[in-house]
This record gives structure tokens, sequence and C-alpha cells, in this order.
């Protein structure tokens, strides 16, 4: 059905589909647990990957950016060696565990940076493998490891830039100006604030599709509901009706040969209806986006619901006339209508029926009486049809009283808006 389809594209205002799913660690939208992660089979396929390319190409940028400032530094700060080279290649290679292990990664790259930044080398994109390393503990929920990382690789720079310079390489260096610190400070401010952001939007799109799933899911158990209502009081009435008749045809079957043939012919007429009407309910949940092939009864049809009680032995008396209702609406006064009626024929001693319908103060006003006695402790219904009749008066803000008269018998009353809300 049209509200289990689940958009697959950017235009529902999730992430892109190359961001879909978030980061390793993360699952899908069932059993949804907070920024730790989701639950689903994606995150397994995802687990098994490793950011291979992303992660060389930084490499790439990284030592071929470190060559070009050392260049622009030279005299400045030691020149790149081996060792250097070294903690470059190991912090870009720590990388390729930023999904699985993020806080281990964060803490490396950090340390790979102090390391590199307390032996004198050249400021450069260093700093890069450090700001990716802590973005990825943030957007999966390790928030305060990211932070302590980043806190660790500015508090060793301060250090080493004011304080321990003199015994540390480059020889001669001279201490940095204050105004650096700012700068740099700066920039780890932007790097954890943008991984905030991305951290808190990728919740909010998490709690977005848990919301549609259950949104979907509770659409489809209304439904479902709705169908398992709409069978049974088709066939509680039919087979109703078949079963009183089939008593009459096997009562009269020897002594009056032609009154058991007018039940048997009744019987045929309620079965074929029936079997009708099921299968109008069928196709509706085959063919699903497509209009029905009939209409959905109403009130409308009050005449043959008489005619149908009529072949169970059961007078009824239609006071009142219907004013033009919504299809809803219709719908459910019909049922209701049919279920109350049915009801007496297998409740009821009674073998007349009175059914009242008007208008009154903005409501549609459905009254079915009879006189009784009952014939069983559930008389008037007290299974699922009752229910299923209160079921559908609520479902559009109504209200369903029944129960015995002071004057004996059973009255069904229902009062149904004429005005429905839409629905949510």
């Amino acid at each position: 059905m049209e509200e289990q389809r689940t958009p697959r594209s950017p235009a529902w205002g999730g992430p892109p589909s190359w961001w879909r799913h978030g980061p390793s660690g993360w699952h899908g939208p069932r059993g949804w647990q907070g920024p730790r992660g989701w639950h689903g089979g994606d995150d397994r396929e995802r687990r098994a990957r490793w950011p291979w390319r992303s992660t060389l190409l930084l490499t790439v940028f990284v030592l071929v950016g470190s060559n070009f400032a050392a260049h622009e530094q030279a005299g400045e700060r030691a020149s790149l060696d081996v060792f250097a080279r070294a903690l470059l290649l190991v912090g870009c290679g720590m990388l390729l565990w930023r999904q699985r292990y993020p806080v281990p990664v964060a803490f490396g790259t950090a340390a790979a940076a102090m390391l590199y930044l307390g032996a004198g080398y050249p400021y450069g994109p260093v700093f890069l493998t450090v700001a990716l390393g802590c973005f990825s503990a943030i957007v999966t929920g390790h928030r305060r490891a990211a932070w302590a990382a980043v806190g660790m690789l500015w508090a060793g720079h301060v250090l080493v830039a004011h304080w321990l310079y003199r015994w540390l390489p480059p020889s001669g260096d001279a201490p940095a100006a204050w105004g650096q610190e700012v700068v740099v400070a700066t920039w780890i401010v932007a790097i954890v604030a943008l991984s905030e952001l991305v951290r808190v939007r990728r919740e909010q799109w998490a709690r977005d599709r848990a919301e549609r799933a259950q949104a979907a899911k509770r659409r489809a158990d209304e439904e479902r509901l709705r169908m398992a209502r709409e069978l049974h009081d088709v066939l509680a009435h039919s087979i109703s009706v078949i079963n009183v008749q089939a008593g009459v045809g096997l009562a009269l079957l020897d002594s009056d040969p032609e009154q058991a043939r007018t039940a048997l012919t009744t019987i045929k007429a309620a079965s074929k209806e029936a079997l009708g009407e099921v299968r109008q309910v069928l196709d509706t949940l085959r063919a699903p986006g497509e209009a029905p092939r009939a209409p959905a009864p109403g009130l409308d049809r009050l005449p043959e619901l008489v005619e149908q009680a009529a072949g169970a032995g059961l007078t009824v008396e239609i006071q009142g006339a219907a004013p033009k209702l919504p299809p809803g609406t219709d719908l459910a006064a019909f049922r209701i209508v049919q279920e109350a009626l049915t009801n007496v024929v297998r409740h009821s001693g009674s073998r007349q029926a009175r059914v009242l319908v008007e208008r009154a103060e903005g409501a549609l006003r459905l009254r079915v009486d009879d006189d009784g006695p009952a014939t069983g402790a559930d008389a008037g219904g007290s299974g699922n049809g009752l229910a299923g009749m209160r079921e559908r008066a609520a479902a559009l803000g109504g209200t369903i009283e029944a129960g015995p008269r002071d004057d004996g018998g059973f009255r069904v009353l229902a009062v149904l808006p004429l005005r429905v809300k839409e629905d949510r």
C-alpha cells in the first residue's frame, strides 16, 4: 500500500544517498539507540569496508602539502626526514580504522601530530589527520574523547611553542607569538563545532527515519484492523442469514418442500452477496493505489438489508432518511446497522426490529431497537461485532451505546459526526 512506501531520495529531507546510513557503528532505524548506533543490516556491510580511497587521497595530500610547507619554512623549521615522513604516514594510516575504532584513532592522530610538531617539523596539513579523526569520533557519539584529543594536542602545542622549545629542535628557535595560539584555538573550535553540527543533523535524520517507519507501521496496523472489521461485518451478517435459513430448510424439508426451497434460495442469494463483498475487499488489498471496482456500501443500501433480514425471518421497519454523508461515515453507518440487525437475528427472540435514521445537532443518529426477549447470555452481541461497531464510531469521533431497554428488548444507539476531521 502507498503508506508503506519509503522515500529513497534526498527529496524527503534526509541525508543524501551517499551519506544515508551514517558512519559505521550506526545502524538502521529499527531499534535506534541514539548517536552510538542504529541496528540494521546495512551497518554490517559497511563495517566490512575500509575507507581506502579517502585515506589514500588524504595521505597523498598531506605528504605533498608537507613537502611544500617544508620549502616555504626552510630555515625556520626542521627539514623533513625519514622520521617526519613516518609520523605523517602513521597519522594518515590510522584513519583506516576511524570508522571501527574512532576513539583510539582520535588520540593516535593527535599524538602523532604532537610528536611531529615537538620534533620541530614544519607546520602544514598534518592537522588534517587530527581534524578527520576527531570528526569521526564526534559524529559517532564519542564527543568527550574527541574534545580530550584536540585539547591534548592544543595543550601540547602550547608547551612546545612557549616552554619546551629551548630543548627541542630546531636549534635557536624562538617562542611563538600568543596570537598564533588564538588562531590554532579558533581552528580547533571550528572543527569541533562543525563535527557537532553534523552529529546533531545525523541524529535528527535517524529520529525522522525511525518516526516515519513507526508511522508506516501504525498505518499498516490500522488498515489491517479496518479490513478485519470489513470482513467480519460482511461475513457475520451473511452467515447469520445462511444459518437461520439452513435451520428453516432442514426443519421443513419433509413437511413443506416449497418453503424449504425458498430457504435454500435465500441461502444462495446471501452467500453470493457475501462472496461479492469479500471479493471486493480482497481486490482492494491486491491492487494498491487503484480505485475500488465497486462503490463502498452506504445507507442507500438499507432496502437491501431489509430484504436480507426478511429472508432470515426478521421484519425491519425503517424510519427517517439519511442526509448526504462523507464516504467514510456512510460506510460506517451502513456497517453499524448491518451488525445491529445481525445481532437481532442471532441473539433476540423478537422477529421485528426498528431502525431510526435522523440528523440532530450536526450529527447522524442511528437507533436500532428490538423487543426481545434475548435468546442467550450474549444478547445484543458481546464479541467482535459490538467491538467493531465501537471502533468504527470512535474512528470518526462518534459514540456507540448498546444495552437492554427498560421496557424490554435491546437498543443500539450510534451518534456519528457529519463532519469528520482530517486524518493526522
